[in-house]
């Protein structure tokens, strides 16, 4: 089968994916909620995020937000792709990983200001901003575990590697669908 492989992800856009992974593997799972780091680690998720915005307004190509902008009908098409064994293929993000990212980006700002809030003089000791923080962080946590199988899902049933794409920048497409480049 002839591929082609096409640069897609540039530095930026895969430095700030894994570096929120880490960001948020380390404040889910490994560091106490109220220790020092934690809240360290929140800051950098904070500004990284920032980052990765104004990238999504000023960037390359693919990492800007008009290359994936979010469509219910595009996503919903989609879907009916997938069901029906459909494959096509898309060089930066598809409709239902555009959707995937806008609720992630989304969650983890509100994410990041909930955190601020509880340290806050105004917002400190408040319940309800404690309790939207856990929410987000599980929601975060729900999201990123829907990702990951649909990845490797999508990857099984395109033929592309998307998580070496996001290691490396490049995807290597098969040519045998239209591509949306």
């Amino acid at each position: 089968m002839n591929r082609k492989t096409i640069k897609v992800w540039d530095p930026l856009v895969r430095m700030f994916h894994w570096s929120l992974v880490l960001g948020m593997v380390l404040n889910g799972l490994i560091l106490d909620d109220d220790s020092k780091l934690h809240i360290q680690v929140g800051y950098a998720v904070m500004i990284i995020l920032a980052i990765r915005i104004v990238w999504g307004l000023i960037g390359t190509r693919h990492a800007r937000f008009s290359d994936f902008p979010p469509s219910i009908p595009q996503a919903m098409k989609q879907a009916q792709d997938v069901s029906v064994g459909r494959k096509r293929l898309h060089v930066g993000h598809s409709p239902l990983g555009a959707l995937m990212i806008y609720n992630l980006l989304l969650s983890v700002l509100f994410l990041c200001v909930s955190g601020y809030m509880m340290g806050t003089n105004m917002f400190f000791g408040y319940e309800w901003v404690e309790e939207l923080h856990e929410f987000f962080a599980g929601w975060i946590g729900l999201s990123a575990a829907i990702h990951v199988i649909a990845v490797i899902c999508e990857s099984r049933r395109t033929g592309v590697n998307l998580p070496r794409a996001m290691v490396t920048g490049r995807k290597t497409l098969p040519e045998w669908s239209s591509t949306n480049p």
